[in-house]
């Protein structure tokens, strides 16, 4: 890649981690997607970015045509093109380009799947596999207790401090995408395992003795996301059967579990508000919410042969 093209990713890069505040995992992404990008535009010009004025949406569209013949999904190309017309974006702003080719190019259609969760009863078993006895043991039932409690995100869940706590409420400030943040309630036995946990520590949640983050190793150093996707994955294991459970897993429970409940307020029975449950998991489109409204296909199957004459 030439120096001009390699300095200006740079600067954007810089953008997205200083000013809309990216994780570094997000903006390693769209390097890649990027460097990748770039690297395949040179070779089909046979020629070192000069000028991004000279990228047209043909050359985009080839690119795009590339990464499916070399057997990317169509989830990936999508990807790479949202990096590319984020960038394009940005060199629109800096007035690097005078108009922008991404417009004229679609996003590749993604399957959707529906989200993978667990059922009550298996989040019931979840709850009891640590052992409650040792450090670990009590900081990982009150980490998988507040992952369920809360529906949060896993990097959400990593960078909680211990001052984000709002005892008295009962809530719990996080930083979500983009460095926005939300209250979001936690329940009594999220509660209570955290302040086992804590207890071992040493610290009372309700004190405001100290800043510095929940949850630890040994040597008091805040956990990796690394560590506690494999924790999770490690008890799902020893409850549920699946390949894709993890962290996002509990995540998904929340919300199905809530959409599937009916809660009763001045004893009249309400289903929960599409919009609460996207401000509590930190959805910027409602789009990304309405998936937990589908009807599970077993009990589609259940009301099918329960209301359709010959459904039996």
């Amino acid at each position: 890649m030439s120096d001009f093209s390699q300095a200006i990713i740079s600067d954007f890069l810089t953008y997205l981690e200083k000013e809309r505040h990216y994780s570094k995992f997000t903006i390693i992404a769209y390097r890649y997607d990027l460097n990748r990008f770039v690297g395949y535009f040179e070779d089909y010009t046979g020629t070192p970015v000069s000028d991004f004025r000279d990228v047209d949406k043909v050359a985009i569209r080839y690119f795009l045509g590339n990464e499916f013949e070399d057997r990317f999904s169509s989830k990936t190309v999508a990807r790479r093109l949202a990096s590319v017309k984020s960038f394009f974006k940005y060199l629109l702003k800096i007035e690097e380009i005078r108009n922008n080719p991404t417009i004229h190019v679609k996003t590749p259609k993604t399957p959707k799947s529906l989200p993978v969760y667990v059922n009550e009863d298996v989040v019931e078993k979840l709850m009891d596999a640590p052992d409650s006895d040792s450090f670990i043991g009590l900081r990982d039932r009150a980490m998988l207790e507040l992952f369920y409690s809360t529906g949060m995100r896993l990097r959400e869940l990593v960078n909680i401090d211990l001052d984000d706590f709002h005892t008295e409420n009962q809530l719990i400030k996080v930083t979500g995408k983009g460095g926005k943040e939300r209250l979001i309630p936690y329940g009594k036995r999220a509660q209570f395992s955290l302040e086992r946990f804590l207890e071992f520590r040493g610290i009372q949640l309700s004190a405001k003795e100290g800043i510095g983050p929940l949850f630890v190793n040994t040597k008091g150093r805040r956990l990796s996301p690394r560590t506690i996707q494999r924790r999770t994955r490690i008890y799902l294991k020893m409850v549920a059967e699946g390949e894709r459970l993890g962290p996002h897993t509990l995540r998904h429970s929340f919300a199905t579990h809530i959409i599937n409940n009916i809660v009763t307020i001045n004893k009249k029975k309400h289903k929960i508000d599409i919009r609460l449950l996207q401000e509590l998991l930190g959805h910027s489109s409602i789009s990304s919410t309405q998936i937990y409204t589908q009807i599970q296909p077993e009990k589609l199957k259940r009301i099918y042969k329960k209301a359709h004459p010959h459904g039996s």
